[in-house]
């Protein structure tokens, strides 16, 4: 939910079966948003994924057949299975909110949010997700097992019928789109932004680090921070809000050296030593 009250995207790396379909699926519903599901395999085409023109020929004229990012909730599912001309199509659509197809530029709707998932155990077949791609989702994480009290109760809850039967409406699209507002609003302190700039400077420096986080992972922390502070009823921004997301922003876009991934180093690892070297700003609060 931060993600997308951030305008942002997510990325979700885990093994299948652990319910990211369901949680894009109540999502949608919840918002009040269309939903729409991509299977990427390595046989799926850029056109299957953005759409394309097609020729009418009552009408003498070529017709636009919307693709399957022309949705609110878009699911990207299994993303590394598609080659990566096909993975590069959501690039335009994640970062400007649109779509050109024959050099026509269609905007898609709002809020626009793409929860793409790929499974990091099975990598037979697959192809790695370019940095550039990376770069653009706002949060990586991993559901993980659920524990065996919550999977009994999953037993319990689905004996009869799904849970998605009873997700009801809560919100409307605009009033999403208002809260994506209300979070840009959120006061941050000079002294926040320059914490944020460090903690991100600290990972390009980093001797494990081949490349650090980008000047947009420094935006996507700043807006996370945010509506972490809007989420916990504040109107401003503590060194806690950046501090509870800096693994979940950062650790993504970072490109460990070949030495230290073959030593097991892990880019959570770095963006963790990074959090608890940097000096904590004492501002933050409105003055």
């Amino acid at each position: 939910m931060l993600t997308l009250l951030c305008d942002g995207h997510l990325l979700i790396e885990d093994i299948p079966g652990v319910g990211k379909t369901t949680l894009a699926k109540a999502l949608a519903r919840a918002i009040g948003g269309r939903f729409r599901r991509i299977q990427f395999t390595p046989d799926l085409l850029p056109a299957d994924v953005t759409g394309t023109n097609v020729f009418n020929p009552k009408t003498l004229s070529f017709e636009l057949h919307p693709g399957p990012v022309f949705a609110n909730v878009v699911l990207a599912d299994e993303i590394n299975r598609a080659t990566p001309k096909t993975q590069s199509s959501l690039l335009e659509c994640m970062e400007e909110r649109q779509v050109t197809i024959d050099g026509v530029s269609h905007p898609l709707p709002r809020p626009y949010f793409v929860i793409a998932t790929q499974n990091n155990v099975e990598m037979l077949g697959t192809y790695p997700l370019p940095e550039a791609q990376m770069d653009r989702f706002f949060i990586r994480l991993s559901l993980g097992y659920p524990s065996a009290r919550d999977e009994a109760d999953i037993l319990g809850r689905q004996q009869q019928e799904h849970p998605l039967l009873h997700v009801q409406q809560v919100a409307e699209p605009e009033q999403i789109v208002q809260a994506q507002r209300d979070v840009r609003a959120v006061y941050v302190h000079e002294a926040i932004r320059q914490y944020i700039v460090s903690l991100v400077n600290a990972t390009r420096r980093h001797p494990q680090v081949q490349l650090g986080a980008s000047p947009r992972g420094s935006l996507n922390l700043m807006h996370a921070a945010q509506a972490h502070a809007l989420l916990q009823g504040r109107d401003y921004v503590l060194p806690d809000d950046v501090k509870a997301l800096a693994v979940a922003v950062l650790a993504h876009r970072l490109i460990l050296k070949p030495e230290a991934r073959v030593r097991g180093v892990e880019a959570q690892q770095v963006v963790e030593e990074v959090v608890e070297q940097v000096a904590v700003p004492l501002a933050g609060a409105r003055t």
